[in-house]
């Protein structure tokens, strides 16, 4: 494979922080205590996520569901699904929230994206119960290890947030913005600012001509 774009979800491919705004809604006073400890990096996503996941009971899942089907897709990304179609070059998402969530927003489009890994649940239980084939170091999705198993010399990674940090470092190019931006700062590493998937497809255009 020559090359690959990896996508988070929340806040990227939706306009809004979906993951975390079903957190503070589903869980306010553990999101209201973590949330904070997870952005200063003081506990790692892989707990902070997992507690507050494992303190909603399990008869909220379809309510998660019904209140995420509303939240709209950031503009320009079927364009590049097109762009991309067109070039050859999957892609792939991966978030740090729910598979649920991401498949009901993205809905028919599920079929055009080359794979979806995210966090799966148990709601056999009186809880949510966490299961992340791809847990590992500080993530509940380690986003580092789904992208090795894609050999590409080049990998193109799109994020907004603390989920996609490692995965920007790791990355060939990495379009970031909000929050991931800021951390990209901290560590000197050169990223792309971009607001809108039409920015990001008119980059790649120049970028592979």
């Amino acid at each position: 494979m020559r090359r690959i774009v990896f996508c988070d979800f929340d806040g990227t491919i939706t306009t809004e922080e979906t993951f975390v705004a079903v957190l503070k809604k589903f869980a306010p006073e553990l999101s209201a205590k973590l949330l904070p400890q997870m952005y200063a990096r003081e506990l790692t996503l892989r707990q902070g996520v997992r507690q507050i996941l494992e303190s909603i009971p399990a008869s909220r899942y379809n309510e998660i569901l019904e209140f995420t089907q509303t939240q709209p897709i950031r503009p320009g990304f079927v364009q590049l699904l097109d762009f991309l179609e067109f070039q050859g070059v999957p892609l792939v998402v991966i978030s740090g929230g729910l598979r649920g969530m991401v498949e009901t927003v993205l809905d028919r489009l599920v079929e055009r994206v080359h794979g979806i890994y995210a966090v799966d649940v148990d709601t056999n239980g009186s809880h949510l119960k966490v299961i992340s084939p791809y847990e590992g170091g500080t993530e509940l999705v380690a986003k580092v290890e789904i992208m090795s198993k894609y050999p590409a010399y080049q990998k193109i990674a799109i994020g907004d947030s603390l989920t996609d940090l490692n995965m920007g470092l790791q990355a060939s190019v990495i379009f970031a913005r909000d929050r991931l931006a800021e951390y990209l700062d901290e560590q000197k590493k050169p990223y792309i600012p971009w607001d809108n998937f039409s920015q990001i497809r008119e980059h790649l255009v120049k970028m592979w001509k």
